[in-house]
């Protein structure tokens, strides 16, 4: 088979400047968070670069845990303002526990705290209904080409790690999905919760004939898990490990989509 190539795309978005008046619902990214500060500004710089491709929405950041504020504080806020809807984002690769359970408690406590306002969720970023976005991927093999790994023959995707078979499940469909456009035999791994580690994915992959393997990192922000398979990788062998998707135009552009298809189903539920 013959080895992937990847070459490296121009720098992601721009860094936006101060918004217009509003002309449509606010946007509210909800991510995980996360002690290590790169984390929080990742988020930020998504934000901004959301605002920079739709110009006149306001797009607020919020966090589950670490970081402030949290997503019912924002949308108390954004009521108290006047603002009668919101589209709430889940910045997640998988709809697992956090998707499931506290993503709806923070739109409870905001609705049971604050002025009346009626909040639209998202589907995560990560595969909905079995489908794997093509912004998704183009946002990894982004990331692949800017680790300059030239020609690979074996492929690892890194995440996170959860302990809900539906989510890793989904992982694997990226992974899947990666195989199929790359055409290099392709592996999934977890920094926690799920075997396999990193390394012995690229040891098994090396094991089988791969002689240059190279990691996509499936993480929307820097942090100890990035670091841990960014080490972990290289000791392994890999020739080279892709940053997290962070600001990346395509996951702006998947963020704007998914507020795009909340709002349709919004409009069909209310009718005419």
């Amino acid at each position: 088979m013959r080895p992937a190539r990847l070459t490296g795309p121009g720098p992601g978005a721009p860094a936006s400047g101060a918004p217009g008046p509003p002309a449509a619902d606010p946007v509210v990214l909800v991510a995980h968070g996360s002690r290590d500060p790169r984390a929080a500004e990742a988020t930020r710089a998504l934000a901004r670069a959301v605002s920079t491709a739709r110009p006149g929405t306001p797009v607020l950041a919020s966090w589950l845990d670490h970081t402030e504020p949290g997503p019912a504080a924002v949308l108390r806020d954004l009521a108290a303002a006047g603002h009668r809807r919101a589209v709430l984002v889940p910045l997640l690769l998988t709809a697992a526990y956090h998707r499931r359970v506290d993503i709806p408690a923070a739109v409870a406590a905001a609705r049971d705290s604050g002025p009346p306002m009626a909040v639209r969720v998202t589907d995560v970023l990560g595969p909905a209904d079995g489908e794997v976005d093509g912004g998704l991927l183009a946002g990894l093999c982004r990331r692949l080409g800017e680790a300059a790994p030239g020609r690979f023959d074996g492929l690892v995707l890194a995440a996170a790690g959860t302990t809900d078979a539906r989510a890793r499940g989904s992982v694997g469909r990226v992974a899947a999905a990666l195989r199929a456009d790359l055409g290099v035999p392709t592996r999934v791994s977890y920094a926690s919760a799920a075997p396999p580690a990193v390394d012995a994915a690229v040891a098994r992959l090396r094991a089988r004939g791969a002689r240059r393997v190279a990691v996509s990192a499936y993480f929307l922000a820097p942090g100890l898990f990035h670091d841990a398979v960014t080490a972990a990788a290289r000791d392994a062998g890999a020739v080279a490990v892709s940053a997290p998707l962070t600001d990346a135009p395509e996951l702006a552009d998947l963020v704007l989509r998914r507020v795009d298809a909340a709002e349709r189903v919004a409009g069909i539920t209310a009718g005419p």
